[in-house]
């Protein structure tokens, strides 16, 4: 991870909400990099994850943060175009606090040091800005430093041949950071839809 050097996941943010701001309704429907979701419940499971990792840096502990992504298939609400920039803004800014960096606090039901939950929230970011942008055929370059916590992350928690979200895929280490980052989160860096 990043040890305790802050940073800011308002770049990644931005891009995340400029791709699902270009998402047509009818690409709701269409499959992603996730074996489960659609392109509705990718963005459902962004927005829940926003709310979830604000909440964790604000230390306000409760549904929010106890929730299990893998609980429930998310949906979109019918506002969603509208919440969603908002619900991105607002979990950058609670991690621009220092004091969300440190001790502990709740993401997914889980207990982890606040360093640690701002590199997921990273990660969350990044792997899902991708998985977006392969779903929708958008062009994708994440913001180099949540790039690199992401990885950080992934590369951390990695044991033998499973990472954090499932089997890891191989990829080259001359590939780029983005594509060891794909693999490392149990995905093909080459999928389409």
């Amino acid at each position: 991870m990043t040890g305790t050097t802050m940073i800011d996941l308002g770049p990644q943010a931005r891009i995340v909400a400029g791709l699902a701001e270009r998402v047509t309704d009818e690409q709701l429907m269409a499959s992603t990099p996730c074996p489960d979701y659609a392109v509705r419940h990718l963005l459902g499971h962004v927005a829940g994850l926003s709310v979830a990792f604000r909440d964790a840096a604000h230390r306000n502990l409760g549904a929010t943060t106890d929730h299990r992504p893998d609980a429930t298939l998310p949906e979109l609400g019918p506002g969603w175009r509208q919440e969603l920039p908002k619900a991105l803004d607002a979990l950058a800014q609670a991690w621009l606090d220092p004091s969300a960096w440190s001790g502990m606090t709740r993401a997914g039901g889980i207990d982890l040091p606040g360093e640690v939950a701002a590199a997921v929230a990273a990660d969350e970011l990044v792997i899902h800005g991708w998985d977006l942008a392969r779903a929708t055929g958008q062009e994708y370059t994440p913001d180099p430093v949540a790039l690199e916590a992401a990885y950080g992350f992934l590369r951390a928690a990695a044991q033998a041949d499973r990472g954090p979200f499932g089997p890891l895929v191989p990829v080259p280490e001359s590939a780029p950071l983005l594509e060891r980052a794909v693999g490392l989160s149990g995905r093909d860096p080459d999928w389409k839809p």
